[in-house]
């Protein structure tokens, strides 16, 4: 299994599949070349249906500069595809192809280049299941942070104190910007209404409601307006992790360190979902990237509260199970509606999840693997329609 980097990315918004990965593609072919009169780009499947909403096209274009540069939405859909994802790059110069290569983003801003290897970084982790790493863990006796530490190294808790600081950030400058997002659908900014508007009668747990909502809110329409967020596991489900963790770090005083350790047993789980699932919306639905997301913050957030790996699991487990079969269906293709939302749910869920894994824990039946294998079978029996087409549910209803 990966580095929890892997799962972390530091980027621009919307999307980690539409736009991360598309640019990482984009700058790979170009290094390819020296000389070319003209690149044309080719997309398929999702990346052709909902390009232009999450700018999938425009980031290309911008990362082949200063090359002139022809983006083609393929929208064909009886052309077999290795990945909903694909997209072909191929350069011309002197009247005849120079380079051809077809990418596939497969999520998280992860690409892949058909004919090559999948990659070249070494695995971190001999293990690749949740039972694998509880059974290491328990015969050490040792936490899934201190696992990891092991695993990576001090230096991977210096990347996580940066990748909290960057969510932070992203909250902070969420809750501080107003006005409209981009993109034609006229939906206004609205983590600030909820971090400031007070209800009426409000009790302990609608503040909770209301303060958690508003910081996924804040880092979901950072996402939405270009803004520099981290992949948790993905763009379109950043803001869930971070509205968890930066709640519970105010309420309850948790240390930076405790919050470091936390997000690195969430890392764990979105590794372990990367391994053996996706994260890919347009693969799997948004169950893979809000679910996974969802799952990550219940991890999280039972280790900032000491529970033991059992408790961690099954919060985890609880967090995906109760999203399964999760529609991806963004309106114009945009990572707003309504994604935007599904991240505040998600943030609420991950904490009731916890709450049930402090009562429930040594009464279950499924194991995070099981549900995790469960979600993909789900997701590849998915419609197309309801996997980040924007042809299907919301997106097909609803007309401006």
């Amino acid at each position: 299994m990966k580095s929890i980097k892997d799962v972390y990315k530091i980027g621009p918004g919307p999307s980690s599949s539409h736009s991360m990965g598309p640019e990482k593609a984009a700058l790979d072919f170009k290094s390819k070349i020296v000389k070319a009169d003209f690149i044309e780009v080719t997309l398929y499947g999702s990346l052709a249906k909902t390009g232009k909403g999450h700018q999938t096209d425009s980031t290309i274009i911008k990362a082949l500069a200063p090359f002139t540069v022809k983006v083609i939405m393929n929208l064909d859909d009886s052309i077999k595809l290795p990945h909903e994802n694909t997209m072909d790059f191929t350069a011309f110069g002197d009247n005849k192809q120079i380079l051809k290569a077809r990418y596939i983003s497969i999520g998280g801003g992860d690409i892949i280049c058909e004919g090559e290897l999948k990659s070249v970084e070494a695995d971190v982790y001999a293990e690749n299941t949740f039972a694998e790493i509880a059974e290491y863990c328990k015969t050490h006796n040792i936490r899934i942070s201190e696992y990891v530490r092991q695993k990576e190294g001090e230096g991977i808790f210096a990347y996580l104190n940066e990748i909290w600081d960057v969510m932070q950030k992203s909250i902070i400058e969420g809750l501080s910007t107003g006005g409209l997002l981009p993109g034609g659908l006229s939906v206004h900014r609205r983590a600030q209404q909820l971090f400031n508007q007070r209800h009426m009668d409000e009790s302990k747990s609608t503040y909770e409601n209301r303060i958690v909502c508003s910081y996924a809110f804040a880092v979901g329409e950072q996402n939405a307006d270009n803004g520099i967020i981290v992949t948790a596991p993905t763009c379109g489900s950043s803001g869930v992790v971070p509205a968890v963790l930066k709640y519970y770090r105010d309420e309850k005083g948790y240390s930076d360190r405790q919050i470091i350790n936390a997000l690195a047993v969430g890392g764990i789980i979105g590794a372990l979902v990367k391994t053996n699932a996706s994260v890919s919306g347009a693969e799997c639905g948004c169950q893979a990237e809000i679910g996974t997301a969802c799952s990550m913050a219940a991890a999280a957030l039972a280790e900032l509260f000491g529970m033991g790996i059992d408790q961690i699991e099954y919060a985890a487990e609880v967090a995906m199970e109760h999203h399964l079969g999760l529609t991806c269906d963004p309106i114009d293709g945009l990572v707003q509606i309504p994604c935007i939302e599904r991240n505040a749910v998600a943030a609420m869920r991950a904490i009731n999840a916890v709450t049930l894994a402090n009562f429930l824990t040594f009464t279950r039946k499924i194991s995070f693997d099981m549900v995790v294998k469960t979600m993909y079978y789900t997701g590849k029996d998915m419609n197309c329609n309801y996997r980040e087409t924007a042809d299907g549910g919301l997106a097909r209803l609803y007309r401006l």
